[in-house]
């Protein structure tokens, strides 16, 4: 996983991860945003249809997966039951090798919006947080305001969510012509919410301890869909939704469980680092700016935690 070609996305990426440490005042061991979070273990199985859209091995027969969830913020003890930890973020990474060093990941998170659409954007977002001035900025920028006001329910469990992959890809088959596509996450179990009294009643770690006890006793599973572009949709703005009419096919199940969970120690919480470009054979990126900063973002802050001092794990998970 390189930085970029382009100094200009890894000085971006770079102001990007300061930016975000000031405003949680993150420790380096931890991430600058979605600092909170837990690794589980589990498998991918691909749908026949996955296979007849591309060629990339994951979509072809059963990978073994590692799976992040996580709350938003840079804040590593954020309770589940703050707003400001949502939207929730779903990280997966489909092992491609039994060593485990071939892989491609797809990061995820709990709403459809996004406050920018390039790095630049985002960091205007930042300084106006910084600098009180955000209520204005959401007046004169309808994206970011629509992420602020996008509903964002408390949800009974990390099982019970939708997850949205907000960039376009290309899906290449080993013939025929690609497919241009946005991945999404149905939970098998159904979407399922809180009431705002519900919520009071929780204790601030319910997401992360009901993640733990599900796994103990039961699988916790989703559907990988794609939706399939039409031609006009958007393939570099993460602000611009397709319209919910576009044909959404299932790529595959994922399937978590106890007996493959992810020791929970700190010294995995700081290695693995998420990778927004897909880099395997049978999927590209597309032209959307943000995969660049994104991909720059998580390796600069990667280095960063994997150079810093280890914790303990009941501080990183």
């Amino acid at each position: 996983m390189p930085l970029s070609d382009d100094p200009k996305v890894n000085v971006t990426a770079d102001q990007l991860v300061k930016g975000l440490r000031g405003a949680f005042h993150t420790p380096r061991e931890f991430r600058a945003a979605h600092a909170r979070g837990k690794l589980v273990g589990g498998t991918f199985t691909p749908s026949a249809e996955a296979g007849n859209l591309s060629k990339a091995p994951h979509f072809n027969h059963p990978v073994p997966l590692i799976v992040r969830f996580s709350s938003s913020t840079g804040l590593p003890q954020i309770p589940d039951t703050d707003p400001n930890g949502m939207p929730r973020g779903m990280a997966v990474r489909f092992v491609l090798s039994e060593d485990g060093h071939r892989h491609t990941d797809i990061v995820f998170h709990s709403t459809k919006a996004f406050p920018a659409r390039t790095g630049e954007e985002f960091l205007e977002v930042l300084a106006a947080i910084g600098d009180g001035s955000i209520g204005e900025y959401l007046d004169a920028h309808p994206a970011a305001a629509r992420f602020v006001n996008e509903p964002k329910p408390f949800p009974i469990s990390f099982g019970t969510l939708a997850y949205f992959g907000l960039h376009a890809f290309r899906l290449v088959p080993e013939t025929g012509r690609e497919t241009i596509v946005r991945y999404l996450i149905e939970p098998v179990a159904g979407v399922h919410t809180l009431s705002a009294e519900e919520v009071a009643q929780k204790s601030s770690t319910y997401l992360f301890d009901e993640l733990e006890e599900h796994l103990s006793t039961s699988p916790v599973e989703f559907k990988l869909l794609a939706q399939i572009a039409e031609a006009g949709d958007p393939t570099n703005d993460v602000t611009k939704h397709w319209p919910e009419s576009r044909k959404k096919v299932e790529l595959g199940i994922i399937k978590l469980e106890e007996s493959v969970v992810e020791p929970q120690d700190a010294r995995e919480q700081k290695r693995i680092i998420f990778d927004p470009i897909p880099r395997v054979d049978g999927v590209d990126a597309s032209d959307d700016p943000l995969l660049e900063i994104r991909a720059a973002v998580y390796l600069i802050g990667g280095k960063e935690r994997r150079a810093a001092p280890v914790v303990s794990a009941a501080a990183v998970a």
